[in-house]
């Protein structure tokens, strides 16, 4: 594999997202909105609406989360951002709050086709780790699939339990069984 650089997305690297993404948005037009919007809301951005609602935060000068780059060609993405950004985690009963300590959330991966299933993800939360560290978290936490059996891609984008235990992540709470809820403190 070639060595990755990590970058954040910022108004400049717009470009390489949708690049990376593809016209369906990576998957089912989500655009990376599906944490941030109510259901209803997401629903009818499905496809544009989405693209453009996540274009906006973009250009508003947040920096929702990592691109991975292999020989100047984006190939992976990691949402990370305060929780708070992610009111649809606060809905759910299995990902509801662990505890009232301020953490950064893993959301969301993306990696094009070619690059899946060669340990890019580690690596991408790694740089969500670093990225979220810069920019004063103290805990990053996820909510991967931890799965005995395979799982198809397009189920897993919020990443496996096992690239997050290799990344240091450690699991703090478990209520679902395939669901850990897992965390990196520094």
């Amino acid at each position: 594999m070639p060595g990755f650089s990590f970058h954040p997305l910022t108004p400049e690297r717009w470009p390489d997202l949708e690049r990376l993404f593809g016209p369906r948005g990576a998957c089912a037009g989500c655009w990376c909105m599906w944490w941030r919007l109510a259901r209803g809301e997401w629903n009818r951005g499905q496809g544009e609406g989405n693209r453009k609602a996540f274009r906006k935060l973009v250009r508003s000068g947040a920096e929702p989360g990592v691109l991975a780059y292999a020989g100047g060609e984006p190939v992976g993405w990691c949402a990370v951002a305060p929780r708070e950004q992610y009111p649809a985690l606060n809905r759910s009963r299995i990902l509801k709050p662990v505890d009232d300590q301020p953490v950064w959330s893993v959301t969301c991966f993306f990696i094009a086709h070619g690059f899946r299933h060669k340990g890019l993800s580690t690596e991408l939360l790694e740089a969500a780790v670093d990225f979220g560290r810069a920019r004063g978290a103290k805990i990053v936490e996820g909510y991967p699939h931890d799965a005995k059996k395979a799982t198809a891609d397009v189920f897993v984008f919020t990443g496996l339990a096992s690239a997050f235990r290799k990344a240091g992540f450690k699991e703090v709470a478990r209520r679902s069984k395939t669901r850990p809820i897992m965390r990196r403190s520094f």
